[in-house]
């Protein structure tokens, strides 16, 4: 049972990888530095070749690192490399929470060493090619060392409590497990701004004056009580222009980049403000937190079922089994249905896309509305022609010409 396990472990990753080097291969037949008539009027004929050559940069760079990470995946797998660490700690540790401690911390290490390398070119060299990036290298340190601090923390806290409801409860884990999980999720959705983004950037309140008092009257309008306005120093890092809505009931705010004021017009910024508003009203918000915790409901379930089989364990060379080694042999098999769950839930995002679209133009202005989209598209360099299969798979947003498509659609009714 173990080795049937084992080799469908290997082609569901051989598949995705293969998948994937499907998807880069359709968009790369829309290539083309000519710029398309459905374009005209968006970018410039420069500016698209530029966005062209953003576009194979990042291709060329991801089949090179996707290539990294299968060699490395199967290596592991067919020469016994997770069994191996598993080995290894157990010559330390018999006790099951420091063993998935020492388990998990060495493959992430390891992991994160691997990919840093490429992170670096990928940030300092095609991104500052780009004209994008403005990270300094101590920022960079700096980032890398607060994320292994906060992953030790927070991912090793909740590791260590999963285990040990797993070592006390057995098959029924799941519930509780689920429970805490759902709350930290709830909690994190409340206060993520207040206690991690302060240690990576610089959040201050937007100041009193022309942008404010239209973002005020916008949400006087719509009954829309907003009292958090900030704005963020996304400029610490780069050059691209965002905004994001966070939190819920009395803890909700919206945040601007500091790109994004700098480079879009007053009415342009409000509509925006509209779009995110639109998902408020709309609850989304709500929605996609309920089915988030849904989802790991049935995935905890799920989970639960496998998790104990020693044959989850052997079919990565285990000779005992383990938490840890059933959690990566789980990971891998359950990566089909995962990648179901995402398509029908980047579907769904698409259609929540279209109605805050539709929010922002029916109460506030349609045109400002499609002015941002363009500005942020191209000052970001987005490609504006995907293939339609890439976009069904794995776009969470409709592309820019569907969305401007539709909003002229809704101005029409």
């Amino acid at each position: 049972m173990s080795h049937t396990l084992f080799i469908i472990i290997l082609c569901i990753v051989i598949f995705n990888y293969l998948f994937g080097l499907l998807l880069e291969y359709l968009d790369s037949t829309r290539w083309t530095n000519q710029l398309p008539v459905e374009l005209e009027g968006i970018y410039d004929a420069e500016k698209y070749r530029k966005s062209q050559d953003y576009e194979k940069t990042k291709t060329r760079f991801s089949l090179l690192t996707g290539a990294v990470s299968i060699i490395a995946m199967i290596l592991m797998l067919v020469c016994g490399g997770f069994a191996w660490v598993d080995e290894w700690v157990r010559t330390y540790t018999t006790n099951p929470i420091w063993m998935a401690l020492m388990f998990f911390g060495i493959i992430g290490l390891a992991s994160d060493l691997l990919s840093t390398p490429f992170d670096i070119y990928s940030t300092f060299v095609i991104e500052q090619k780009f004209g994008f990036n403005t990270t300094k290298p101590l920022t960079y340190l700096l980032d890398k060392l607060k994320g292994w601090l906060l992953t030790a923390i927070i991912g090793g806290g909740l590791l260590a409590f999963v285990v040990w409801v797993y070592d006390a409860t057995g098959s029924w884990f799941w519930i509780i497990v689920w429970g805490a999980l759902t709350g930290f999720m709830l909690f994190m959705s409340l206060f993520y701004s207040n206690l991690i983004v302060p240690l990576f950037n610089k959040q201050k309140h937007l100041e009193t004056g022309e942008l404010r008092d239209a973002i005020e009257q916008f949400a006087a309008k719509t009954g829309f009580k907003l009292k958090n306005i900030f704005v963020i120093d996304g400029s610490k890092r780069s050059r691209k222009a965002n905004a994001y809505f966070t939190g819920f009931g009395p803890k909700k705010r919206i945040v601007l980049y500091d790109t994004l004021i700098k480079d879009l017009s007053t009415e342009e910024i409000v509509a925006v403000l509209a779009h995110e508003t639109g998902h408020y009203k709309k609850k989304h918000v709500i929605y996609g937190l309920l089915s988030s915790i849904l989802t790991n409901g049935l995935i905890l379930y799920i989970m639960s079922l496998f998790i104990g089989n020693p044959d989850m364990s052997a079919a990565l060379g285990a000779t005992q089994g383990s938490f840890h080694m059933g959690i990566i042999a789980f990971g891998l098999l359950y990566s089909p249905i995962s990648m179901v769950f995402g398509i029908v839930g980047s579907y769904i995002s698409r259609i929540n896309e279209y109605t805050a679209d539709r929010y922002a133009a029916e109460n506030y202005q349609a045109e400002a509305i499609k002015s941002g989209l363009k500005k942020l598209s191209v000052l970001n360099l987005s490609n504006l022609m995907p293939h339609p299969f890439t976009v069904f798979i794995t776009y969470s947003h409709p592309t820019l010409l569907q969305r401007l498509a539709a909003i002229d659609r809704f101005k029409k009714e």
